[in-house]
């Protein structure tokens, strides 16, 4: 498929993207560039200066709810772009009603406790629906060690086990990594069924 035909079928997918930080800030801003029709993204928080070093957000939006300044920052990269954006902190509650209509789902938490929730209330709720998560992406270096690995509907991206700390922090190089590997993964489950080049 040459790019036109990429950006003609994903131009009437919509993807859901849980939290607007490192992973899911960069996630957007990838599928945004290669023509998604829709995104539905949603984060409670605010911009903060430590957030600079891995996020798609600049200095003069330090203090800005993500979910506003996140929405701005997408369409100047692509005005034609559909975008809910949601101030909101998510719950089993209204995970269902946000995503309902989404045919991919990106869990981009930095919690554990936020990635298990939306694990399970995606799977129980939309068990035919794709998830993409990330898992292990602190520190530098150790490009070897990322992968995707598929469980059912489940996808995987990172190296499953490196945990942020202090002496392992996150920042932009292998969280940027991670979050376009989850981009490349919603695109290769949204364009599978039309790339005769591409079996998976």
């Amino acid at each position: 498929m040459n790019f036109s035909q990429i950006k003609s079928i994903l131009s009437e997918k919509t993807v859901g993207i849980a939290g607007a930080g490192g992973l899911g800030s960069n996630c957007a801003s990838a599928l945004a560039r290669v023509g998604i029709g829709k995104i539905i993204i949603a984060d409670f928080d605010i911009v903060e200066e430590s957030n600079l070093n891995r996020q798609f957000y600049f200095f003069h939006q330090i203090g800005t709810k993500k979910a506003d300044s996140i929405r701005k920052n997408l369409l100047m990269i692509n005005p034609g772009l559909k975008i809910e954006s949601y101030d909101v902190f998510l719950t089993p509650e209204n995970v269902p009603v946000i995503f309902k209509d989404c045919d991919v789902v990106v869990e981009a938490f930095d919690k554990a406790d936020q990635k298990k929730m939306l694990i399970e209330t995606i799977l129980s709720s939309f068990p035919e629906k794709p998830l993409v998560i990330g898992l292990g992406m602190a520190g530098f270096g150790m490009n070897d060690t990322l992968k995707t690995v598929k469980n059912g509907n489940l996808y995987i991206c990172g190296d499953g086990v490196s945990e942020i700390a202090d002496d392992l922090p996150p920042i932009a190089p292998r969280v940027g990594i991670v979050a376009n590997m989850q981009a490349n993964t919603v695109l290769e489950i949204l364009l599978k069924e039309h790339d005769g080049n591409n079996p998976k």
